[in-house]
Order: C-alpha cells, then structure tokens, then sequence
C-alpha cells in the first residue's frame, strides 16, 4: 500500500498550492519537487482562489502569520473544498499566541480538512481548547512515548471522528489515524529536530501524497511520515559519513526523498497498524 502511495506521486505529479511560511517556503518547495509533485507559493487575497483552482491540493501553514494572509488562507481553503480538493493544516505554533491559535480555530470552523499535521502541543490545543507549546516546538510533558501511547492514539482517533480529517501526530513516535485506525510509525532520527523545517516540509509533502492518492488519505498520509522518517535515517548516515552538520543534513534528507522509490519504502517503513 505504501509503496502504491509513493508512485502515484511520482506517475501524477500532483501542483500543490502552498500559503506557507517564509522560514521555509524554500525548502517546502524543494521537497515538492523532490517527492515528484510541483509547488506554487501565492497568498495574495487577489490570486489565491484562482491559483487554487488550477492546482491539485492545497497546504496552508501558519508558521508566519498575518492579517492579510489570514485573509487569503480561508479564501484558499474555501475554494479548494467547493472543487473537492484536499486541504491541509499545518497548525505551527498554535497554542504560542492567541493569534495563531484562534486562526486554527477559525480555520477548522470554516474550512473542511482532508490532513491535520503538526506535534502533539499544537494538536492538543485545536482539540482541547488550550495547551502548552514550546514555541513552535512540542513541550516536554505532551511527548508520545510508549508508555502514553495508547491514549495519545485514542485522543487521535476521537479528534479525527470530531473534525472528518486524518489527524498526523509527529514526533519521536509518529501517529496517524482517522476514527477507526491508526498507523503508529517509529522511523526517523532525532536531527530531524535540529533543523528548521522538517515539519513544514513533510506537510508539503504530505498534500502531494493525498492530492495523488485522494481516495486514501490515510494511507497516503500515513506513507508520507514513513518516508520523511526513513529517509531522515538515510541522510542522517550520509552526514555521519561526511562528518557534516545539520546544514548538510537539510540538503541530505532533500536528497534522499528524490531517490526514494517504493521498493525501498515498503522494505524500510517501520509502522504497526492499531
């Protein structure tokens, strides 16, 4: 199933409108075309719409926020749903500042989301109302491990059931799930952390997977984390090799995403299905 994921990708090359944010609207792009999808960046309010409606899917990412942008993301979102394209939250921060959090909140009021990605903080505050964040990063007392597993998956599965959307918890344990099923996904290195972006990226490259897969979002979802996660490990040895830093890591783990094929997905994913 993964690998079918991936290569739908590379066969479709879906064009993924992206309203991101400007610390790493370069390399969301790059992993894009990395992936097998293509990117467009537009968020002014008088191109928006009609961007949207030439492209396949849509990600919308609130790392930077502001007023006119706020403005363009419901504009963006509500024209995707009336054509039927998925849609993706990247809620960045939420819970850091009332703007970024009542944003979110507005957002999911007003439009329909196929994929909801970020940490478990920002999660936590879209589907209880409040929570703690560390900036832009999950706080310490909200980390997924093996011990809170099963609850985080139970509160995954119910937040899914409440919004219609596919609820993608990434960290050191990754989960995604709809109301009935979970993937629980345990690829990846912890560098990944220690560079700016890696979450945004795999946001981008998860509308890519769905807008090629739109008829198994969680699926599609789910292949999207295993390769971000997986070639996070690939590159992570490349920069041991070279003896690099997390600058080169950046550039490794773009790398390995466009080398990565399906054989390769379905033999190094490491998921369990709950």
């Amino acid at each position: 199933m993964l690998e079918k994921m991936l290569e739908n990708v590379r066969e479709k090359m879906p064009l993924i409108h992206n309203i991101t944010n400007y610390v790493t609207v370069n390399d969301c792009a790059n992993i894009l075309l990395a992936c097998g999808g293509s990117p467009i960046m537009a968020d002014d309010i008088g191109e928006v719409e009609e961007i949207t409606s030439i492209c396949g899917g849509l990600n919308i990412n609130i790392g930077t926020l502001n007023e006119r942008t706020i403005r363009s993301m419901l504009a963006a979102g509500k024209k995707a749903n009336e054509l039927g394209h998925p849609v993706i939250l990247d809620p960045v921060g939420a819970g850091a500042s009332s703007l970024r959090t009542n944003t979110a909140y507005t957002l999911l009021e007003k439009v329909k989301f196929s994929v909801i990605r970020g940490n478990i903080s920002e999660i936590k505050t879209l589907a209880l109302g409040g929570g703690t964040t560390k900036g832009v990063d999950a706080d310490v007392a909200d980390r997924v491990t093996d011990e809170t597993l099963d609850s985080v998956i139970a509160f995954a599965k119910e937040f899914s059931k409440k919004t219609g959307a596919v609820i993608a918890i990434t960290g050191v344990i990754d989960i995604v799930a709809d109301a009935q099923k979970a993937y629980v996904i345990r690829n990846g290195v912890p560098v990944m952390s220690q560079i700016t972006g890696s979450g945004c990226m795999l946001t981008a490259m998860t509308a890519a997977y769905i807008t090629a897969n739109p008829q198994e979002i969680l699926e599609a979802a789910a292949a999207a984390v295993c390769a971000m996660g997986l070639c996070g490990e690939k590159a992570y040895e490349v920069m041991k090799k070279n003896n690099a830093g997390n600058s080169s890591f950046r550039n490794y783990l773009i790398d390995e995403i466009y080398k990565l094929d399906g054989a390769a997905l379905k033999e190094g994913a490491k998921y369990e299905i709950r």
